[in-house]
């Protein structure tokens, strides 16, 4: 292992960046190992290493000091700062310094408090040579903003940094034990950990993939919170994984480093402290169990002028975690071997140890609760679950992931998991199959992820494997092989994960006599519905010198087929009313059925709309344009019926754009009003009706009885950042709330020009952007990239 990561090493040491000035003598990698920092982090009275410490806050009582080796001849002395922003110089007594080489425990190592006021720590390793740690404070002082944005942008990068080395440190454990499975381990590890996965090396022959993996690893680490997929990572899409910190125009293999840009922009910022004795360098902090791992880029000098490390600590402030979604809407059966519950753009769950004690907090609709554990496995892709077997049969209501970021407890996201016994798998719409040809056949009431597999015994004991997939959450449609089977009974097998007998299913086959029953089409449609019995036969359809080709075939509820007929005719010169239309068979046979021509499908027609935002007490008010509103705001809106009366019986379907959620809105639920026989009104709040999913354009279309109209466009739903404070100054303007990642970028002008973008999963909660041309800062939001939101810019 240890001589494969050496090997890792060199690879990616050969590459370079030629910088300018002081740039220029910087290496682009951190490969370089350099001190051990030990660090434990006390609140209250839970003590926790520094590797499960994503931030630290005021009053925490900090622990640290070197681990040198016992031969160490170069004498360090160990600092620690606290910063408390650019332009604001911290205090002498926010430095706190250590004598690593003092026998005495107490001058060899730290134990320090985190002041009221601070916002950023870092720590110093410097040369002893007895003026050094007074130096060090009066450049700390004197350029305060350096050493901020050092404790930043050090700190990402070291994160970046864990996620790369859990990349390599996978590949190598993969590729010493068990080579055959190093795609599928490769491919999962670049999708939990945000690792751009070169597609070439995985069709080398197997001795030369893994190192083909790991190479040029300054370039392979992704921007999280962009909602970078899988396939982009295996297409190499670029577009995604452009660091702020690494907008280079320099070619190479690491054109989209974080440590690229990184080194060139420290050499030139630490070189203004550059002097006969010493200079400035940066290093990485990786943190596991409470040992911070430095590394350098470049070996430091113990010769004049001698090298100073700088090294981040964890930021201060809030320690909330990454937004974790959920990967997939699909549900997940419990009882399934290998279950991987897997996150969206998290890959810091799997990198650290920021995560801890995590578990499946599950629901169960026999009321009881259950807590399964659940661990981060970067090389199976997702979070596993430990001790499925306790819940048994019993379905499941809810199921989210719960445990600790840090020292803070957390919930959420909530999983799609399923559970359940067979046997409720119920035929619908009843247990009637049609013999001597392929039949659809609908089961529900069960659990749909937790079916294994379905075959089809017949009254002779021979049995067929049945193609099958899951319709929804508790319904599957299945194709029965009836093509050569003989009316009688049937038994259809469903067998699910963790059950030994499969549910035995008793199905009536019968024969059906063809039949054409009827066809109907819309005037202006350019698909029309033949309803009738053994419709697979049918090839086409003509009525008015129209021709239609036969097109999806579907079971109908009620029993019989229905049959789509598509044409790419103009349909509005048909006559309307009932006339005959010629079908013809597969076989060249012909025969007839009536064709009826009704009038066009009614639509509806925005007349207005106006939005209502719930209050909220102590927020910036953001002003939306119109067709724009918040998932908690009140939409009221009137509409028009086209081409038909309304009646009180009549409903307005509301959806989203994709159909993932709908409602419908009635007279007699009281969401509708009838103004007259051609105006409703209607309201709708779109969280409360549509749930999580609200997010994006909604569309409506009138539905009365078994007609439906036309979808139409009713009003986009956008979530809006939560502002706490908008200040303003000559120089600029901050912005302060929750949710400033829902925010693309910012213009001080109507016209966005100048406009300053939001880093993309940015999740700070203070936002720096240009100063407004008048009175208001225009705001653009990923949920809706063509409008621009305003906000009053106040004065600071």
């Amino acid at each position: 292992m240890r001589a494969f990561l050496y090997r890792l090493l060199a690879v990616a040491a050969a590459c370079s960046l030629a910088l300018p000035d002081a740039a220029a003598a910087q290496s682009t990698t951190f490969d370089l190992a350099g001190p051990v920092l030990t660090m434990r982090v006390t609140r209250g009275t839970t003590t926790l290493p520094v590797g499960e410490v994503p931030s630290i806050r005021a009053g925490d009582r900090l622990e640290v000091k070197a681990d040198l080796p016992a031969d160490q001849s170069a004498h360090f002395v160990l600092v620690v700062a606290f910063l408390r922003g650019a332009t604001n110089p911290p205090p002498k007594d926010w430095f706190f310094k250590a004598e690593t080489w003092d026998k005495n425990p107490k001058k060899a190592s730290l134990s320090i408090t985190v002041p009221d006021g601070a916002e950023q720590a870092i720590a110093f390793m410097a040369p002893e040579t007895g003026g050094g740690y007074n130096a060090l404070v009066k450049a700390v002082r004197g350029r305060p903003g350096v050493f901020v944005r050092a404790a930043q942008d050090l700190f990402q990068a070291s994160l970046d940094r864990a996620r790369l080395e859990t990349f390599v440190n996978g590949v190598a454990h993969v590729e010493e034990g068990a080579p055959d499975r190093l795609v599928p381990v490769s491919t999962a590890l670049a999708g939990t950990l945000g690792i751009k996965l070169n597609a070439d090396c995985l069709s080398r022959a197997r001795a030369l993939q893994a190192s083909c993996l790991t190479q040029n690893r300054e370039g392979m680490v992704l921007q999280t919170g962009g909602g970078t997929t899988l396939a982009e990572v295996l297409g190499g899409t670029t577009t995604q994984f452009a660091y702020s910190l690494a907008a280079t125009k320099e070619g190479g293999a690491g054109l989209y480093s974080p440590y690229i840009s990184l080194a060139r922009d420290f050499a030139r910022l630490f070189g203004v402290f550059r002097s006969a004795s010493y200079q400035y360098a940066p290093a990485l902090a990786v943190g596991s169990g409470d040992r911070l791992r430095l590394q350098l880029n470049n070996p430091p000098s113990f010769q004049n002028p001698q090298t100073v490390l700088v090294a981040p600590l964890p930021p201060i402030g809030s320690a909330a975690p990454p937004p974790l979604r959920a990967a997939g809407k699909d549900g997940q059966c419990l009882a399934q071997p290998g279950l991987v519950l897997r996150l969206e753009d998290a890959p810091l769950i799997f990198a650290t140890d920021y995560a801890r004690d995590l578990r499946l907090r599950l629901g169960l609709q026999d009321g009881r609760t259950l807590e399964l554990p659940v661990t981060a496995d970067a090389e199976r892709g997702g979070l596993v679950v430990a001790g499925a077997q306790q819940v048994g049969q019993s379905p499941v209501g809810e199921a989210v992931l719960v445990g600790r970021w840090g020292f803070d407890t957390f919930t959420g996201p909530r999983f799609a998991v399923q559970n359940g016994a067979p046997s409720v798998w119920k035929p619908q719409p009843d247990d009637a199959v049609v013999v001597g040809r392929d039949a659809p056949l609908t089961l529900q009431g069960g659990a749909a992820s937790c079916v294994a597999q379905i075959s089809l015994r017949d009254r002779d004991g021979g049995t067929r494997p049945v193609t099958w997939k899951p319709s929804a959450a508790d319904e599957i449609t299945a194709t029965l092989p009836l093509a050569r089977t003989r009316p009688g009974a049937l038994t259809l097998l469903v067998a699910q994960y963790g059950d030994a007998a499969p549910a035995q299913l008793t199905l009536k086959g019968q024969t059906e006599a063809s039949r054409l029953e009827g066809f109907t089409l819309y005037t202006g449609d350019r698909a029309g519905r033949l309803v009738g019995a053994r419709l697979d036969q049918v090839a086409m359809l003509e009525v008015g010198g129209v021709r239609f080709a036969a097109g999806a075939l579907t079971r109908d509820p009620g029993g019989g087929d229905r049959l789509t007929l598509i044409t790419d005719a103009n349909t509005e010169t048909l006559a309307q009313g009932q006339s005959e239309a010629k079908v013809t068979l597969k076989d060249g046979r012909t025969t007839s059925v009536r064709a009826t021509i009704t009038p066009p499908r009614p639509r509806l027609e925005l007349v207005g709309s106006n939005v209502a935002a719930p209050a909220a007490p102590g927020r910036v008010p953001l002003t939306l344009p119109a067709g724009l509103l918040a998932p908690d705001a009140t939409l009221t809106f009137s509409v028009r019926a086209v081409g038909t009366r309304l009646t009180n019986d009549d409903a307005i379907e509301i959806a989203t754009a994709d159909d993932s959620a709908s409602a419908k809105l009635t007279v007699a639920s009281g969401k509708l009003q009838s103004l007259g026989d051609d105006i409703a009104v209607g309201s709708i709040v779109p969280r409360q009706v549509l749930g999580a999913a609200a997010v994006g354009p909604l569309k409506m279309r009138l539905v009365q009885g078994d007609v439906v109209g036309e979808w139409q466009p009713l009003a986009r739903v956008v979530r809006l950042p939560s502002l706490t404070k908008v200040a303003c100054d000559d120089k600029g303007c901050t912005l302060e709330g929750e949710g400033l990642y829902l925010i693309a970028s910012v213009s001080g002008s109507a016209d966005g020009a100048n406009a300053q973008a939001v880093p993309v999963g940015f999740v700070g909660t203070s936002l720096t952007v240009p100063k407004p041309v008048g009175e208001l800062l225009y705001l653009k939001l990923h949920d809706a990239p063509d409008d621009m939101v305003t906000v009053a810019a106040g004065k600071k």
